[in-house]
Protein backbone atom coordinates (compact mmCIF):
# COMPACT_ATOMS: atom_id res chain seq x y z
CA UNK A 1 0.00 0.00 0.00
CA UNK A 2 1.22 3.40 -0.84
CA UNK A 3 0.40 6.73 0.67
CA UNK A 4 -1.86 7.57 -2.22
CA UNK A 5 -4.11 4.57 -1.65
CA UNK A 6 -4.29 5.29 2.10
CA UNK A 7 -5.21 8.90 1.34
CA UNK A 8 -7.90 7.81 -1.09
CA UNK A 9 -9.42 5.41 1.46
CA UNK A 10 -9.18 7.76 4.49
CA UNK A 11 -9.50 11.11 2.70
CA UNK A 12 -13.10 11.86 3.67
CA UNK A 13 -12.38 10.87 7.27
CA UNK A 14 -9.35 13.12 7.39
CA UNK A 15 -11.37 16.03 6.00
CA UNK A 16 -14.07 15.56 8.63
CA UNK A 17 -11.41 15.25 11.34
CA UNK A 18 -9.72 18.46 10.14
CA UNK A 19 -13.04 20.34 10.12
CA UNK A 20 -13.93 19.14 13.65
CA UNK A 21 -10.44 20.03 14.88
CA UNK A 22 -10.68 23.50 13.31
CA UNK A 23 -14.08 24.11 14.92
CA UNK A 24 -12.76 22.97 18.32
CA UNK A 25 -9.68 25.16 18.06
CA UNK A 26 -11.77 28.14 16.91
CA UNK A 27 -14.20 27.67 19.81
CA UNK A 28 -11.39 27.40 22.31
CA UNK A 29 -9.76 30.57 20.94
CA UNK A 30 -13.07 32.49 20.95
CA UNK A 31 -13.75 31.43 24.56
CA UNK A 32 -10.30 32.70 25.60
CA UNK A 33 -10.98 36.04 23.90
CA UNK A 34 -14.35 36.28 25.66
CA UNK A 35 -12.88 35.52 29.10
CA UNK A 36 -10.09 38.03 28.51
CA UNK A 37 -12.58 40.74 27.55
CA UNK A 38 -14.61 40.07 30.72
CA UNK A 39 -11.44 40.29 32.85
CA UNK A 40 -10.51 43.56 31.14
CA UNK A 41 -13.99 44.96 31.89
CA UNK A 42 -13.59 44.02 35.57
CA UNK A 43 -10.18 45.68 35.73
CA UNK A 44 -11.48 48.85 34.10
CA UNK A 45 -14.46 48.97 36.48
CA UNK A 46 -12.14 48.55 39.48
CA UNK A 47 -9.80 51.28 38.22
CA UNK A 48 -12.77 53.61 37.62
CA UNK A 49 -14.09 52.95 41.15
CA UNK A 50 -10.67 53.68 42.65
CA UNK A 51 -10.35 56.89 40.63
CA UNK A 52 -13.84 58.02 41.70
CA UNK A 53 -13.06 57.31 45.36
CA UNK A 54 -9.79 59.25 45.16
CA UNK A 55 -11.52 62.21 43.53
CA UNK A 56 -14.22 62.18 46.22
CA UNK A 57 -11.60 62.02 48.97
CA UNK A 58 -9.66 64.85 47.33
CA UNK A 59 -12.77 67.04 47.29
CA UNK A 60 -13.43 66.30 50.96
CA UNK A 61 -9.80 66.99 51.87
CA UNK A 62 -9.87 70.28 49.96
CA UNK A 63 -13.04 71.35 51.80
CA UNK A 64 -11.55 70.44 55.18
CA UNK A 65 -8.31 72.25 54.34
CA UNK A 66 -10.26 75.35 53.31
CA UNK A 67 -12.21 75.35 56.59
CA UNK A 68 -9.07 74.75 58.63
CA UNK A 69 -7.27 77.64 56.96
CA UNK A 70 -10.03 80.00 58.13
CA UNK A 71 -9.73 78.99 61.79
CA UNK A 72 -7.66 80.98 64.22
CA UNK A 73 -5.11 79.23 66.38
CA UNK A 74 -6.73 79.73 69.77
CA UNK A 75 -6.29 76.27 71.18
CA UNK A 76 -3.41 75.28 73.37
CA UNK A 77 -1.37 72.31 72.28
CA UNK A 78 -0.75 69.87 75.08
CA UNK A 79 2.44 67.93 74.66
CA UNK A 80 2.35 64.66 76.49
CA UNK A 81 5.68 62.98 76.51
CA UNK A 82 6.30 59.36 77.32
CA UNK A 83 7.50 58.82 80.88
CA UNK A 84 9.74 55.85 81.45
CA UNK A 85 10.26 54.57 84.91
CA UNK A 86 13.83 53.66 85.73
CA UNK A 87 13.65 49.97 86.50
CA UNK A 88 17.01 48.26 86.24
CA UNK A 89 18.49 45.46 88.28
CA UNK A 90 21.14 47.87 89.58
CA UNK A 91 18.46 50.03 91.19
CA UNK A 92 16.28 47.14 92.37
CA UNK A 93 19.05 45.37 94.23
CA UNK A 94 19.14 47.85 97.14
CA UNK A 95 21.84 49.97 95.55
CA UNK A 96 19.59 52.98 95.93
CA UNK A 97 16.83 53.56 98.45
CA UNK A 98 13.32 54.43 97.25
CA UNK A 99 14.08 58.15 97.47
CA UNK A 100 17.09 57.66 95.19
CA UNK A 101 14.96 56.00 92.51
CA UNK A 102 12.48 58.87 92.88
CA UNK A 103 15.29 61.37 92.29
CA UNK A 104 16.36 59.49 89.16
CA UNK A 105 12.78 59.49 87.83
CA UNK A 106 12.44 63.22 88.60
CA UNK A 107 15.70 63.88 86.75
CA UNK A 108 14.44 61.86 83.77
CA UNK A 109 11.26 63.98 83.71
CA UNK A 110 13.17 67.26 84.21
CA UNK A 111 10.95 67.87 87.22
CA UNK A 112 12.84 70.28 89.46
CA UNK A 113 10.09 70.40 92.10
CA UNK A 114 11.11 67.01 93.51
CA UNK A 115 14.82 67.68 93.48
CA UNK A 116 16.32 69.05 96.75
CA UNK A 117 17.36 72.69 96.66
CA UNK A 118 19.85 72.45 99.55
CA UNK A 119 22.57 69.86 100.15
CA UNK A 120 22.04 67.41 103.01
CA UNK A 121 25.10 68.34 105.01
CA UNK A 122 28.01 70.72 105.19
CA UNK A 123 30.53 70.68 102.43
CA UNK A 124 34.05 69.59 103.20
CA UNK A 125 36.55 72.32 104.09
CA UNK A 126 38.74 71.85 101.02
CA UNK A 127 36.27 73.23 98.49
CA UNK A 128 37.31 75.94 96.04
CA UNK A 129 36.44 79.55 96.72
CA UNK A 130 33.62 80.59 94.38
CA UNK A 131 35.02 84.11 93.99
Amino acid sequence: MTWLTLLNKGGPYLAVLAIVGGIAFGGWTARGWHEDSKELERQKATADAITAALQSDSKIAAAVEEKLSGLKANQTVIDRGVTREVIKPVYRNVCLPGAGVGLLNAAALNDASQLPAEPDGDLSGDTADPE
